[in-house]
């Protein structure tokens, strides 16, 4: 009764105005907001004033001007989110969306799902990409299931590709730097009649820093290498006024080393990651009937493979050896409609959406470990289908309400049929200048195919009676924009609360013949406020703070969730003294959380509480002309021993040094 009433409830606000959020009148954003658009949040290109969700875009043009490098990086700073990589770049990275499992994080490229189904809980690792090729980042906080399907619980990260527009030119990044770093990338692109066109090379060498916490007694001081490559392709043909024709082709590359998280901790130098991913799709896109239909039809492959390589060390006290190899594959297929609605009375700018998605996934997993020279085999070789369809519409109401809403029925091969909800609600008071927000959604998680269908050689056996994990949550808050400084708009205050309840949730389980398992018997209750204010004092001074306040916890035992900092918070800033010049600050910190405690011996000390961090970078660009800016960066300046997972530290201090540029155009 309680799962229908909850249905019926998220049912009642998606249909009460419609689906998705709706385009605002100029005249309804608050004074001096930028109209930056998004598409993730609804299908349809809506202001983020309008946009019910919390959404943050971090465009390919703020990547430089921080000095990114890796998506790790770039999503650092952005409010709501953990991230917790296992050493330098090239390590399993994962990343937490409102105190929500790793798992709990869809990512997107170009619009396609791109989890890697061979991994054993699903997760994405944040670790390997780098933004060489991205035109921008998107993401969209909170349960998105009743628009992405399976995975969204916490919300959505959309990897966007650069496109060709004007004439050619060639994008340059090249710099060099200590200890032992280099990287460049170069992108050409532009549009020649019916033809655009980004081709991107990247790559990036480092030698590394020891991801072994220095306070260990096992620490050797060995470093951890790193290497990535990049190819990308993204090719357009417009036949017809409306209508593009497009292909992207990227292939990536990496290698690294990292530490054994063992019995004790061992700074191993040889443990090694290999891994390389190809990602492939066909699109076309129509604009129709004066753009009032939109559709697009995708077709999209993705495929993994990872090798974990260690070789025996003699001085290992696990005495641990390791070669196994994991390979995903994943085949997408969307179809996607918008329809624009003429006005009606109060309702304006009103669109319907709707579409179906087939995406079938194949997972080859091949563990071979020793321990102490006993071996350790695990395996895997399944696969599943879904099958999705989801509506949508959304309007404004009397040009100050703005409704959105989404409703969304996955099949999954194995279990049946997943019926998920959102929708939402932004009230502009322009007298104010201030926009009241609301939204609600349900979300799910389908159980990994290693939970379903995986084997090892220790008794270890998949559970394919297993249920989704579900999640039923809502955020409200408010964004503001007031006067300062003699400015009417030097000042935006923006607020949220947030809360989630996840049940079904997966948990390893020991049977009474000896064997274990996963299966459905936990629960988690998360909340919290994410607040933050935007400052622009000046025409040459601006920048942001936020700050998250997370509660994340067991339900049946009270404890907290691991790794969900209950106190997080950012600092960014950018300082122009002359046109020519910019001065970009940022700094992180990540309060206490709760974590598996490894000893200064190195060897394991249970769960409690890890140290705080805080973690400061520099950027600064000079622009001598549109061919040539010249930059330096500093990363972790005050050489921060921060352990985002304890026993693993961040890089140390390190600074890179380059000239980048537009030659062309």
């Amino acid at each position: 009764m309680r799962d229908f009433a909850r249905h019926i409830s998220l049912i009642t606000l998606t249909l009460c105005g419609a689906l998705a959020t709706a385009h605002a009148q100029s005249e309804q954003l608050p004074a001096g907001t930028v109209p930056i658009e998004t598409v993730t949040a609804s299908y349809v290109r809506t202001p983020i004033a309008d946009t019910p969700a919390s959404v943050t875009v971090i465009t390919a043009a703020e990547l430089r001007r921080r000095g990114v490098s890796t998506i790790a990086q770039a999503l650092a700073t952005v409010p709501g989110l953990n991230v917790v990589q296992l050493g330098g770049p090239g390590a399993q990275t994962s990343v937490f969306i409102d105190g929500t499992n790793s798992e709990d994080v869809l990512v997107l490229r170009d619009g396609v799902p791109v989890n890697d189904p061979s991994v054993a809980n699903g997760a994405f690792n944040f670790g390997n990409p780098g933004i060489g090729d991205i035109a921008r980042i998107v993401v969209v906080r909170g349960p998105m299931s009743g628009l992405y399907g399976s995975g969204a619980i916490g919300g959505v990260i959309n990897l966007i590709s650069k496109r060709g527009h004007g004439a050619p030119h060639v994008d340059y990044d090249i710099a060099g730097g200590f200890p032992g770093q280099g990287e460049g990338s170069v992108t050409l692109s532009g549009r020649s009649g019916k033809f655009d066109y980004a081709i991107t090379g990247s790559l990036i060498e480092q030698a590394g820093f020891d991801a072994t916490a220095r306070r260990l007694a096992v620490y050797a001081g060995h470093r951890d290498p790193f290497r990535y490559k990049l190819g990308a392709v993204n090719l357009g043909y417009t036949p017809i006024a409306g209508t593009r024709i497009s292909v992207i082709v990227r292939a990536r590359q990496t290698g690294s080393q990292y530490p054994d998280l063992g019995y004790p901790i061992f700074d191993d130098p040889y443990e090694n990651s290999y891994d390389s991913n190809v990602f492939v799709r066909f699109g076309v896109k129509s604009h129709l009937f004066d753009n009032r239909l939109t559709t697009a039809l995708d077709i999209a492959h993705v495929q993994d493979d990872r090798r974990y390589l260690t070789l025996f060390d003699p001085a290992d006290p696990n005495q641990y050896a390791g070669d196994s190899g994991y390979r995903g594959d994943r085949t997408v297929i969307q179809w996607n409609n918008v329809v624009r609605l003429p006005d009606f009375g109060p309702l304006a700018g009103s669109d319907l959406v709707a579409g179906i998605e087939s995406i079938h996934d194949t997972a080859i997993e091949n563990l071979n470990e020793n321990f102490f020279g006993f071996p350790y085999l695990a395996s895997l070789d399944a696969s599943q289908s879904t099958t999705a369809a989801h509506l949508g519409a959304q309007t404004t109401v009397a040009r100050r309400l703005s409704v959105q809403g989404a409703i969304r029925a996955d099949s999954v091969s194995g279990y049946g049929t997943v019926v998920t909800e959102r929708g939402g609600l932004v009230l502009a008071l322009p007298a104010i200048d201030t926009r009241l927000k609301a939204s609600a959604g349900s979300g799910f998680l389908a159980p990994s195919l290693y939970d379903l269908h995986g084997i090892d050689s220790y008794g270890y056996h998949g559970n394919p009676n297993l249920h989704p994990e579900h999640s039923i949550g809502y955020r409200f808050g408010f964004e503001t924009v007031l006067p300062a400084f003699g400015m009417a708009d030097a000042v935006t205050l923006r607020m949220s609360y947030f809360h989630q309840d996840i049940s079904n949730l997966f948990q390893y389980t020991s049977l009474p013949d000896g064997t274990s398992t996963e299966e459905n018997v936990a629960r988690a209750r998360i909340h919290g406020v994410e607040a933050g204010i935007g400052f622009a004092p000046a025409p040459w001074l601006s920048g942001q703070i936020d700050y998250t306040r997370t509660i994340a916890r067991d339900v049946a035992t009270g404890a907290a969730l691991l790794r969900r900092p209950e106190n997080a918070g950012s600092l960014t800033v950018s300082i122009r003294p002359i046109p020519a010049l910019s001065i970009e600050p940022a700094i992180r910190y990540v309060g206490r959380f709760s974590d598996y405690l490894y000893a200064n011996s190195g060897y394991p000390a249970g769960i409690g509480l890890a140290r705080p961090g805080t973690i400061a970078n520099l950027a600064v660009n000079y622009r001598v002309s549109r061919a040539l800016t010249l930059f330096a960066i500093g990363r972790n300046l005050t050489n921060s021993p921060f352990e985002p997972a304890n026993g693993v530290q961040i890089p140390g201090q390190n600074f890179l040094f380059g000239l980048r540029g537009t030659i062309g155009g």
